[in-house]
């Protein structure tokens, strides 16, 4: 009776453990990766219009006080 048990246990955990892969599947390609792909573009260009215009900003206060141009 005391094998019934441990074979009992032992053999789904054998089972989980030899399906399981070591690495994860890569993520499946879908109808929305052209449209992820285009707003991740928007987004860098979008984040270099923010830093361009956040230099000219503080060129612009700079000049103003007087102070030379960082």
């Amino acid at each position: 009776m005391r094998y019934v048990k441990r074979w009992t246990i032992l053999m789904p955990v054998l089972f989980i453990l030899a399906c399981s892969s070591p690495e994860p599947p890569p993520p499946a390609k879908t109808v929305f990766d052209p449209l992820k792909q285009q707003l991740d573009r928007a987004r860098d260009v979008q984040k270099t219009v923010d830093e361009n215009s956040e230099k000219l900003r503080k060129a612009a206060d700079a000049q103003e006080r007087g102070d030379t141009p960082p």
